[in-house]
């Protein structure tokens, strides 16, 4: 199988106008729409998009049919929102799929709204993307103008409205619950589950939260099919999934592939392995909540939910960063750390104070100032704060800490060693100075 044969989302990426509707209908676009609404009921899409096997890609994984499946049959209302708060460091897949080829988010938007009977379809964007709210709106707008969105859709009798929402910057708006909350008017705060949205969500009725790439995908299964879809994957990693690379390797930005293609095989063939100069050392595979893997254990696994799990990691959202040799560990670390302390909401006393003292430590030990015990310090924080929260905010603080203490301990203890004898090229030496 060659590369364009997998680019079932991405072919009209770099395609000129390609976010235009005349060129999107031109490419067969709205096709998927037309037969959804003309040979297939609702249950009928639900078990389709359950046939093809595909999971949520925004990161926990979930299968998307079941999740529409606990949908309650007699609710009055439905709701359908797409997760477009693409906050997570290392990850800009759903920027590229709204920018090059916002129709193809709209109609899997559509389609799976249509499976779920939903009124109103809310499409939450990040704040920070200013230039895809226009563009995504506009799309909106021809979707309208054209009649796949609004009353009695392409004469079939459903209706559905679509309003674009511009979130406020917050990276816990991107957990479903926080989302559904701030699109409510509320402060944008995870709540308790149960109750999950899908059974009491936005405004107390039914609410289906998916993300960007996975209702992009939907419009390929109804257009093609889901043994198509299946012709991509593993068993029970089916499909493909877009990769957003960053760091010195000769090929970053967005990929697409075929899940289960061996690491080794997608840095060297389609990455072009590092950049001149440059050595690998880690790699974090799945965006910044997942931990760290070595280099030597990144090339013996595979691109998909269960290698990646049996290999110590996730695939999360697919945000991959590489690390190269000449990379300080405990700076990486810091960095991240630093983003999961300013963006916690608050909420949860573990996640508020322990993200607070899991950047303080790191930061201590990177000024020279701290000890041994600090090292494991930081191990008994993490230990206070894992799955002892309402969201998962903690944990994603949490997970890569612990993998950059398991990995690269040594990287932490030299850092007081060397504060004990210093001299005028260690790291804490050259921190203090910069």
């Amino acid at each position: 199988m060659n590369r364009d044969e997998c680019r079932i989302l991405s072919k009209r990426f770099g395609t000129r106008d390609g976010h235009k509707l005349p060129v999107y209908e031109a490419q067969g676009g709205y096709r998927a729409l037309r037969k959804a609404l003309a040979e297939l009921d609702p249950p009928k899409v639900t078990e389709l998009v359950k046939d093809s096997g595909l999971r949520g890609r925004g990161g926990a994984g979930f299968p998307a049919g079941v999740k529409w499946g606990f949908v309650p049959k007699d609710a009055s209302a439905v709701y359908f929102m797409v997760n477009a708060d693409e906050s997570e460091p290392g990850t800009f897949k759903d920027r590229f799929l709204l920018d090059f080829d916002p129709h193809a988010v709209i109609e899997g938007s559509i389609i799976s709204s249509y499976a779920v009977s939903a009124c109103l379809c809310v499409i939450y964007i990040r704040g920070e993307f200013g230039w895809l709210i226009d563009r995504v709106r506009k799309a909106v707008d021809e979707a309208y103008a054209a009649g796949y969105l609004g009353r009695n859709i392409l004469d079939s009798g459903y209706d559905l409205e679509m309003i674009v929402h511009k979130g406020a910057g917050a990276y816990i708006c991107g957990e479903e619950t926080g989302l559904i909350n701030s699109v409510t008017g509320n402060k944008g705060q995870p709540l308790i589950k149960p109750p999950f949205p899908a059974v009491s969500g936005f405004l107390g009725k039914p609410t289906i939260v998916n993300n960007v790439e996975t209702v992009a995908a939907v419009t390929y299964i109804v257009d093609e099919g889901p043994e198509a879809y299946r012709r991509f994957g593993t068993e029970k990693s089916t499909g493909t999934k877009l990769f957003s690379v960053s760091g010195p390797v000769r090929n970053p930005g967005v990929h697409e592939i075929p899940m289960g293609l061996p690491f080794r095989e997608f840095f060297h063939d389609w990455l072009g392995g590092m950049a001149a100069g440059e050595e690998l050392k880690a790699v974090i595979m799945g965006g910044s909540s997942v931990p760290v893997l070595t280099a030597e254990e990144a090339m013996n696994t595979r691109l998909d939910y269960e290698s990646l799990q049996e290999a110590g990691t996730m695939l999360g959202s697919g945000g991959m960063i590489i690390i190269p040799a000449r990379c300080d560990m405990v700076e990486l670390i810091q960095v991240l750390m630093h983003f999961y302390w300013d963006e916690s909401c608050g909420q949860c006393t573990p996640c508020r104070e322990g993200t607070g003292w899991l950047h303080r430590i790191v930061r201590r030990l990177r000024r020279g100032e701290g000890t041994l015990e600090d090292i494991d310090l930081l191990a008994k924080v993490c230990d206070g704060m894992a799955g002892l929260t309402i969201c998962p905010l903690a944990d994603a603080a949490v997970m890569p800490m612990r993998s950059f203490l398991q990995r690269f301990r040594p990287e932490f203890e030299a850092l007081v060693h060397e504060s004990k004898q210093p001299g005028p090229d260690s790291r804490w030496a050259r921190e203090i100075r910069s």
